[in-house]
């Protein structure tokens, strides 16, 4: 099976807008009260059993089960039968809101993710018609149930075989947007190791460095414009709260926030696609960017993107037939890619690559990615043989010929 998501520019009425602002807070209401009940269930567990604290306590019954998706969304069924409000979405899209608030545990106690947090008014962004059916979508326009037909601008083809199987309505500075997941019954082959092979390493100073010698210098994005992001901010906290003009100033930020985020996405794209235009194979570093982002450096490590930049470049690389592969990332700039001995840089001032035993000399960001390619090689099952001066060749054992041939 083949899913792939396609982001079109609404065009809403006056009335679709105002039932979209409607849904979306009624969405965020359900959001905090699920929150709520899931939250008070969780500290009337942490006391202790022979001691209550002297602040507050959350008394519950100790047979009650833990709220789950299940149970809230049995609730929220018997809920509609008293408050008109919830009769007013779509049922579904409701469900789809306590799927959302699943999901946001399960990344907590599974990925470490932090706990929940209640969303203020405006925080909610895009709801969710989980099931479409094909006659739904003509070539311009999509019917949304209790909504009806709302016409988006066609920027580009859908494919044609493609079944409609959600369509998700969403929120931004610049206008409203629907994203549509389509399915293909078909199958893809994975694209296997091929044609030479290309280790990258990612940086503050340089964005990215290639083991062919590539340098590609990191654009500030947000640093550049922090100065204008400040100067607008202090615009919105002299505003009284909720007026008129607050919100014509928070408009402004918040597409500023756009707009950098926009064009970080762009220079992804575009590097991504530089890189598979020049191998078939491409090997990258399996950072920790969760602990880089809490680092000293941590607002650049988050102005730069990586982990963004690694989920385009694997799109693309999947696009273009291209072989992608995360690869350890310790001491990858410590090694000399030519002998394999430990260089042991202390510094990140020290720029340059100078090996004490055999000589050979590079950039530091360059020869770290020459040991990316060396891992990613072995790792797929070829033999590295070094041929002096940052030159060696991957070799597959059933093979005499080499296959890779890098410098």
């Amino acid at each position: 099976m083949l899913t792939l998501t396609y982001e079109y520019k609404i065009k809403p009425t006056n009335r679709e807008k105002a039932i979209f602002e409607d849904w979306l807070e009624i969405s965020r209401k359900v959001y905090n009260y699920a929150l709520s009940e899931r939250k008070a269930w969780f500290k009337s567990r942490s006391c202790q059993i022979n001691a209550c604290s002297l602040h507050s306590e959350y008394i519950i019954p100790a047979d009650a089960p833990r709220p789950t998706y299940y149970h809230q969304s049995k609730s929220l069924t018997a809920a509609k039968k008293e408050i008109p409000e919830l009769r007013r979405v779509q049922s579904q899209v409701l469900q789809q809101t306590l799927i959302r608030l699943e999901k946001a545990f399960v990344s907590m106690w599974e990925h470490n993710h932090g706990f929940p947090r209640f969303k203020k008014p405006g925080a909610m962004r895009c709801f969710v018609f989980p099931q479409l059916k094909h006659e739904d979508l003509l070539e311009n326009q999509i019917r949304l149930p209790l909504i009806g037909w709302v016409i988006f601008r066609p920027s580009r083809p859908i494919p044609e075989g493609g079944k409609l199987k959600q369509a998700r309505i969403v929120k931004r500075a610049s206008g409203w947007f629907v994203m549509l997941t389509l399915q293909w019954d078909v199958s893809v082959p994975s694209p296997m190791p091929h044609s030479e092979a290309l280790g990258i390493d990612v940086g503050l100073t340089n964005f990215i460095a290639a083991s062919n010698g590539l340098n590609v210098k990191r654009p500030k994005f947000f640093v550049d414009l922090q100065r204008k992001l400040k100067l607008l901010q202090q615009r919105v906290s002299r505003k009284k709260l909720g007026s008129s003009n607050w919100r014509k100033a928070q408009m402004k930020v918040q597409r500023l926030h756009e707009h950098i985020a926009n064009t970080r996405k762009d220079f992804h794209w575009k590097v991504a696609h530089q890189l598979c235009d020049q191998a078939q194979t491409i090997f990258v570093e399996d950072l920790n960017l969760v602990g880089l982002s809490r680092s000293v450096l941590g607002k650049h490590c988050l102005d730069a993107g990586w982990g963004q930049f690694f989920q385009i470049l694997e799109q693309c690389c999947f696009k273009r037939g291209v072989y992608f592969q995360k690869i350890n990332s310790r001491k990858t700039s410590q090694i000399c890619p030519n002998c394999q001995t430990e260089t042991g840089k202390k510094m990140l001032s020290e720029r340059v690559h100078v090996c004490s035993n055999c000589g050979y000399t590079t950039d530091r960001d360059v020869a770290a990615a020459q040991i990316v390619c060396q891992r990613g090689l072995a790792a797929v099952g070829y033999t590295v043989k070094m041929l002096g001066e940052g030159k060696f060749i991957g070799i597959r054992a059933t093979q005499e010929s080499p296959d890779f041939l890098f410098k």
